[in-house]
């Protein structure tokens, strides 16, 4: 987490923690709060992979279908990184350099009013993007499609530092990725065996018929 020493953005035009005072009440009763973040959250991660698989429709040349997917990418990754996750899920990683020359990876969360359907959003286009780039990594790979694996490439290292940051500040920046892991799988765990437990029983109750019959 982040600690009393660690400088402030120099673009941080709103502090960190402060953006539930900036937000508009009308919008409190709203199953979204920040529907463009959400939409474009999304928006930029499918519109790469969408392009990476359609491009040769479109276009044959390799050039063109590189530069457009890494466009996307690199608008995804710093949508991710300074939007969606301090918006969505009031999470933030960042990096910066003492005076001593020294890099320092900060990894921050807030305590705030976290719209529900909002972080699961969040939470599904961070992981399952990832997924996605996989399959592609294995496809280009068995298919000697060096050029393509390149890209793909490219499109893990951006989605995984993402995902990495962010596990980081949600599980905490001390604890490693087996344990952060360990701690979601136990989370799950107890909340689904509470769910059950809590779960009301809607089944009618037996009723009590006598068979009919020469006794």
């Amino acid at each position: 987490m982040a600690s009393a020493t660690v400088p402030l953005l120099d673009d941080d035009t709103i502090p960190f923690g402060e953006e539930d005072e900036m937000r508009d009440p009308s919008r409190a009763s709203q199953k979204y709060t920040h529907p463009y973040v959400t939409f474009f959250h999304l928006f930029f991660r499918g519109a790469s992979i969408v392009i990476y698989m359609f491009c040769g429709w479109f276009s044959d040349s390799f050039i063109t279908s590189f530069v457009f997917v890494v466009l996307f990418l690199s608008a995804d990754f710093w949508t991710v990184k300074n939007i969606s996750g301090r918006l969505l899920v009031g999470l933030r990683w960042w990096n910066y350099v003492d005076d001593d020359g020294k890099s320092h990876w900060v990894f921050e969360s807030r305590n705030s009013r976290i719209n529900k359907h909002e972080q699961r959003i969040f939470w599904l286009g961070l992981i399952l993007c990832p997924f996605f780039w996989g399959l592609f990594f294995l496809m280009a790979l068995f298919g000697l499609k060096f050029k393509w694996l390149l890209l793909v490439m490219i499109a893990i290292a951006l989605n995984a530092a993402n995902l990495y940051g962010y596990i980081k500040c949600n599980y905490g920046a001390s604890k490693d990725l087996n344990s952060a892991a360990t701690d979601f799988m136990k989370t799950q765990l107890f909340k689904n065996a509470f769910d059950i437990m809590t779960k009301p029983n809607t089944a009618a109750p037996p009723t009590n018929v006598r068979p009919t019959g020469v006794v």
